[in-house]
């Protein structure tokens, strides 16, 4: 259906243009992520300055705002704002169409975006800029902006559409993540997953807790290369965002229809914080913040009262900064040997009826759940927060030591690791999943592990899965983990192109999806890249 699309579209254009209007190539007509349907019609539209833009409500009025603004920044053409309905661009309410959904009619004298928010608009909007035809007159020394006339109609797959920026290991900034967000919206993705805390550094502002970037933020070097290579930068590195800076982050975002979701780790990955603070480990001693990547087996000590308030201080602090709805807890890869060897640990868990150092993660969880859930939102966390044992290599965690207790049920489970089973089962108990399954959407990855076309054909959908359970899985997120990446351009490597095949996976329907056709699509796509300087991965077969 996809490349029918496309194609048809070419031949309409070759065969039937005026002079007035441009002839298209198959590459400056594709659109992606692809649309649900597209109608294709024989002419273009020409934008002009002066020309006027009418929103019929509040949510109209704030797209066509947006549509005004993202004009002018781009190709510095002045749109005007008008209250008559027969504005030359029109920004209508349709209550009938789903969240995020829109359609879009492009004739000749009129374009409408139709949508039942802002989301819809938004989107339609990024569909006519990925349309907009740049051309160029030699004899008449005038350039001209052409969009060919369509219908389209479009929603997503999925409400969970994710890119996950790792900033503990490497600092990246906020321009850089500007530009992420930028992408991510031209793509249709809307949820910026932000890992901020870890072993390896501490980067968002805390007030009630000032050591946390005073000490955690900075290290004093970096492993590289590779696991346990035994070489190091010889270079401090260090970073984090003031609580100004977050909110102006978020700003950027929310205009772009993006949440960002923060990561604080917990309770393991947390080095970074007991450097600053040694009372907050099981261990009591000293550290600093480590150079070398991995797992470091100190965590923070659950089983005391003063650790457990810090944190939910943290997370109070959090809620005041993001107003995504969902929290981001991390908990995956906790070394239970610091609890094991820890006596007021030992005797803490014999006290409370705890028999494995899982349960114990597994009651601090769903402690943490329940004051996430308190303050209005609702807590994520990587698969092993369901208390299974994923890791085959991990000495310290026995089989016969998975937990007993059940992980409450509030919580949206991040599927990453083990068998696929465990996402089906977790979706049959009724939990949210988010589907990164590490070998199929982890960024890191070379392109040898995880090709272009692997990840196109990723489907958050595990195999056999019951058809009255797809609503329980939200959506995918593909994960840039960034330590071997320690520049904003080995980042834009390793993450482009392939997020726009994930762009692809969480908004296209099944039977749309082409990767010959997306492969064409990304052409344009790449251009647009070309022009920011973005360093994409170019050699995909």
């Amino acid at each position: 259906m996809r490349a029918i699309y496309r194609l048809t579209f070419v031949f309409i254009l070759l065969n039937s243009c005026n002079e007035k209007n441009k002839t298209f190539s198959e590459s400056e007509i594709a659109i992606l992520p692809q649309p649900s349907s597209v109608v294709l019609g024989e002419f273009s539209f020409l934008l002009e300055d002066g020309m006027t833009v009418y929103g019929d409500t509040k949510a109209a009025k704030k797209g066509s705002d947006y549509f005004i603004t993202s004009i002018k920044d781009s190709i510095k053409i002045n749109l005007q704002k008008t209250d008559k309905k027969t504005a030359d661009i029109v920004f209508k309410l349709d209550t009938t169409l789903n969240d995020e959904a829109y359609d879009l009619n492009i004739d000749p004298k009129q374009i409408t975006v139709s949508a039942n928010g802002y989301e819809g608009f938004f989107y339609g909007i990024q569909t006519i800029k990925q349309l907009l035809s740049k051309e160029i007159s030699e004899e008449k020394s005038e350039t001209k902006y052409l969009i060919p006339t369509a219908n389209i109609k479009d929603k997503p797959r999925f409400k969970w559409r994710a890119y996950m920026l790792d900033e503990s290991r490497y600092f990246h900034g906020e321009k850089f993540v500007k530009q992420m967000l930028d992408q991510m919206a031209l793509l249709k993705m809307n949820v910026f997953h932000w890992h901020l805390t870890d072993d390896a550094g501490w980067r968002i502002e805390i007030k009630k807790y000032p050591l946390l970037t005073k000490v955690g933020a900075f290290r004093t070097d970096s492993e590289i290369e590779t696991w346990k290579s035994g070489k190091t930068s010889g270079k401090p590195h260090g970073g984090f965002y003031t609580q100004e800076q977050i909110k102006n982050i978020v700003a950027y975002a929310e205009e772009r229809n993006i949440t960002i979701v923060p990561e604080f780790e917990m309770p393991g990955h947390s080095s970074a914080a007991i450097a600053a603070y040694t009372w907050l480990g099981t261990a009591g001693k000293d550290i600093n913040v480590p150079v070398k990547f991995g797992r470091h087996y100190d965590n923070y000590d659950v089983t005391k009262p003063e650790v457990v308030q810090f944190i939910k201080d943290v997370l109070t602090e959090l809620f005041e900064l993001f107003p995504s709805k969902v929290i981001h807890i991390g908990g995956d890869e906790v070394g239970y040997k610091s609890w094991e060897d820890a006596k007021h640990v030992q005797e803490y868990m014999k006290e409370h009826g705890i028999k494995t150092p899982a349960d114990l993660q597994i009651a601090f969880t769903n402690d943490i759940s329940k004051f996430i859930e308190a303050n209005g939102r609702r807590m994520m966390g990587w698969n092993e927060i369901m208390g299974i044992n994923i890791h085959k290599g991990f000495e310290e965690k026995k089989h016969d030591q998975e937990a007993e207790k059940e992980l409450a049920k509030n919580v949206v489970v991040h599927f990453w690791k083990g068998n696929l089973d465990l996402a089906t089962q977790a979706a049959e108990k009724g939990y949210g999943i988010v589907n990164s399954l590490h070998s199929n959407t982890y960024l890191d990855y070379g392109y040898k592990s995880i090709s272009l076309e692997k990840a196109y054909d990723f489907n958050p959908i595990p195999k056999g899965l019951d058809k009255k359970y797809h609503d329980n899985v939200y959506g995918l997120g593909c994960q840039m983990w960034s330590e071997w990446t320690p520049t904003n351009k080995d980042v834009e490597r390793q993450t482009f192109p392939r997020i726009a095949a994930f762009a692809e996976v969480g908004w296209t329907a099944l039977e749309n999806k082409d990767y010959e056709s997306f492969k064409q699509a990304l052409k344009k796509i790449q251009k647009h890249w070309d022009s920011l300087g973005i360093n994409y991965y170019k050699d995909v077969e």
